[in-house]
């Protein structure tokens, strides 16, 4: 029965991006990087759900208390409509918004898109228990691969959504192609509710990313035994040390993996041997910190209409519902 809960996605569209060439890519650059989406294997998807109990970790709770506060006057909002959940993990905070759909329909359609199949797998399997009415169907693979999923299979209405301000994790430019790919998903009237976190003060934000636990810490080098799995490499985790700072002039964290030792890394899958100099850092995550007036004039740039927004009494976190307009396709035919 699960398989029909189930479908990896992943498989089906690799012709977007040939596994491994993202590796090559940021490995070789001048300034190495490496894509946040290899930090969820199901080990690093369990980190990260205990990074979101931490006391240093605001965005969670915060956005969850929005959720608790606010989830009923969305459904209204919306009315009932599919639900698409970009990143969905173990959907925790989402069942505020199961509970309030749950009440103005008697039947709905959620749609998690995670690339964890574990997590996502017990979280489809415990959910169509806890919501026996709801239509459930989880999707394994990212969320360019999702988009373009969800663009074959058109409903009458529908919401996606993106919670947990994991739209910072996008540079400028990536954060507007997927602003755009949003936009051609949903047809007029639908709608896309985005969780942000905004911009506060350093002593707030570093924190959050250097817990004393040391639970982010291991999240990050989790990343290097996930690439020495998938890809067959030799990353020695305790030849690097994570760091995470705040750079207050583009208003993002930046999370690093410090190489503290000069040494060679071999990626066999990948036919890839790349050379480490001590006192080198390997990017692994940005996290953007928004300003609220700025957002609302790039997603109305894309013909997504903001029709509110919620924020906690701090001012923290924000929720935007926004509306899709009749004229994006015009606009990108032109």
């Amino acid at each position: 029965m699960l398989t029909t809960c189930l479908q990896n996605i992943a498989q089906s569209n690799q012709h977007l991006n040939r596994e491994g060439e993202d590796v090559i890519q940021g490995l070789t650059n001048e300034f190495k990087y490496l894509p946040p989406k290899y930090f969820y294997d199901d080990h690093g998807s369990n980190l990260f759900e205990q990074i979101c109990e931490l006391p240093e970790y605001y965005p969670t709770r915060t956005e969850a208390w929005i959720l608790s506060q606010y989830a009923d006057e969305i459904a209204q909002i919306t009315g009932g409509c599919e639900l698409v959940e970009l990143g969905s993990g173990s959907s925790t905070k989402t069942l505020f918004l199961l509970d309030a759909y749950q009440k103005i329909a008697n039947r709905s359609q959620y749609i998690p898109i995670d690339v964890s199949g574990g997590i996502l797998n017990s979280t489809v399997v415990k959910l169509q228990q806890q919501y026996p009415t709801f239509s459930i169907q989880g999707l394994i693979g990212t969320y360019e691969q999702a988009l373009v999923k969800l663009e074959s299979t058109p409903v009458s209405s529908r919401m996606i959504f993106f919670l947990g301000s994991s739209m910072g994790n996008f540079n400028p430019r990536d954060c507007d192609i997927f602003l755009s790919q949003i936009a051609k998903t949903l047809q007029p009237g639908d709608y896309f509710l985005l969780g942000i976190d905004l911009q506060k003060p350093k002593d707030i934000l570093e924190p959050a990313y250097n817990d004393s636990q040391g639970v982010t810490a291991a999240f990050n080098l989790n990343m290097l035994s996930h690439l020495n799995w998938r890809f067959q490499g030799n990353f020695d985790l305790n030849l690097f040390t994570h760091q995470a700072i705040y750079n207050q002039e583009d208003h993002q964290i930046e999370m690093y993996l410090n190489c503290q030792k000069s040494h060679w890394v071999s990626l066999d899958r990948l036919d890839l041997k790349v050379f480490l100099a001590k006192g080198e850092s390997i990017l692994t995550e940005i996290s953007r910190k928004f300003d609220l007036a700025s957002l609302q004039k790039q997603l109305e740039y894309k013909h997504l209409k903001t029709v509110k927004i919620w924020t906690d009494p701090k001012q923290w976190f924000g929720l935007i519902l926004c509306q899709a307009g009749n004229d994006f396709v015009e606009k990108i035919e032109q």
